[in-house]
């Protein structure tokens, strides 16, 4: 079977309930993922769920145009260090590693999606850091920023309402608990929500909801 780009068309909206989609398994024995998108087989932009099962490693690789790591479970390690769950990575455009799981983990992982001109190397435990206040009744944690792009974790206490907004640069979410929902939908914990530039959504939540979400990183045009 021929290889096919996998929601390539950034300017389309796409939801994806994570927790339906089947593994598959990578070059690494014991590595399996659930892509999201993808460019191209084994390069180029890609998003995806990954799981090492424990003892599992992959070789050593570069990151052309860099890559982003979030730690939903378990503990993840290179040999820069060991990162549990809720770490947030930003491996920069031209860096490499060899990572590797010894207890087994699953991450959320961004692949050749940076800003060639965006050097910063990232490794930090968002359990160390406070929430600050949000808008309403929103609570925040800012984890990179970089001229548009910005990235943090967001707590929506139960029953908030925040009021309808376009995205300049488009929106990027993954549901980490409870249940996001807009107009559009609802979408529990797993799901990844991709909104492209200038879309428009009225956000709400009935229970307490936590999401990792990424700002203006999409294309502009």
């Amino acid at each position: 079977m021929s290889f096919q780009k996998l929601n390539m068309e950034l300017s389309q909206r796409i939801v994806i309930e994570s927790e339906n989609v089947a593994w598959i398994d990578s070059p690494a024995n014991g590595v399996r993922r659930k892509p999201l998108e993808r460019e191209g087989k084994e390069s180029g932009h890609v998003s995806s769920i990954v799981e090492y099962l424990p003892g599992s490693r992959f070789a050593q690789h570069n990151h052309p145009l860099g890559e982003e790591i979030w730690v939903l479970e378990g503990v993840f390690s290179d040999e820069h260090g060991d990162y549990p769950k809720g770490s947030y990575l930003r491996n920069p455009p031209g860096s490499s590693h060899s990572p590797f799981s010894i207890n087994g983990c699953v991450i959320f992982v961004k692949l050749n999606q940076m800003d060639p001109r965006d050097l910063s190397s990232i490794a930090v435990n968002s359990e160390q850091l406070a929430w600050q206040a949000g808008i309403g009744g929103l609570r925040v944690k800012s984890l990179h920023q970089f001229e548009h792009e910005h990235v943090a974790l967001v707590k929506w206490p139960a029953g908030e309402v925040f009021s309808p907004h376009r995205h300049f640069g488009g929106e990027e979410i993954l549901v980490l608990s409870g249940k996001f929902e807009d107009e559009h939908g609802e979408y529990p914990q797993g799901t990844w929500i991709r909104s492209p530039h200038y879309s428009q959504h009225h956000p709400f939540v009935r229970e307490e909801t936590v999401i990792w979400v990424k700002t203006g990183h999409l294309a502009i045009a």
